[in-house]
């Protein structure tokens, strides 16, 4: 699977992208709203594992795939869209990207792409996410997306020796579409 984007191609991972991934995951940056405090090459093997073996899954329900820039081939982070477990109207996306390019319209630009793979080509009729209330730039990117906030989950998590809240986003396929009516 690729979808291409103005700046972007989305294509399925292979395992040659661990170093890729292990790079911009090190960073502490991107570390910083993650209960990881590092990561190795064996935890990169276990963190793209599932994204590859989805793959293959009859009928495929997730897609996590990797952002590269189409005019380099340079992967610079992950985005996707996976159906709930129990149904078949309903989705989650979830994104990262690397720090060296954060504040591009990267991760934007990759969460609307999959946003209309969603509601296109999957037909869900909902698509949610959430993030770390901290973490206001990935707020942004949901936002900027079109996703509407939905609620704050107070002290949902617990790593590096504090409490985090959660922001909870949705975005209902009537509502994609008044947005995006050429599509």
């Amino acid at each position: 699977m690729r979808i291409t984007t103005d700046h972007l191609t989305l294509r399925e991972y292979t395992p040659d992208d661990i170093r890729a991934v292990l790079k911009y995951q090190r960073d502490p940056r991107y570390l910083q709203y993650y209960a990881w405090t590092t990561r190795d090459e064996e935890d990169v093997r276990a963190f793209l594992k599932p994204f590859i073996d989805w793959q293959d899954e009859e009928p495929r329900r997730r897609f996590q795939l990797a952002i590269t820039l189409t005019e380099t081939g340079e992967l610079i982070g992950s985005c996707g869209v996976r159906r709930k477990p129990n149904n078949d109207w309903e989705a989650e996306i979830g994104y990262e990207l690397s720090p060296e390019h954060w504040g591009n319209g990267h991760a934007t630009e990759a969460a609307r792409a999959m946003l209309a793979f969603g509601f296109q080509e999957l037909k869900v009729h909902r698509i949610s996410s959430w993030c770390i209330a901290d973490n206001t730039a990935s707020a942004g990117v949901l936002e900027r997306a079109g996703l509407k906030p939905e609620g704050r989950l107070r002290e949902v998590d617990h790593f590096k020796g504090r409490w985090w809240d959660f922001l909870l986003y949705g975005l209902l396929e009537d509502e994609w579409r008044a947005a995006n009516p050429t599509q």
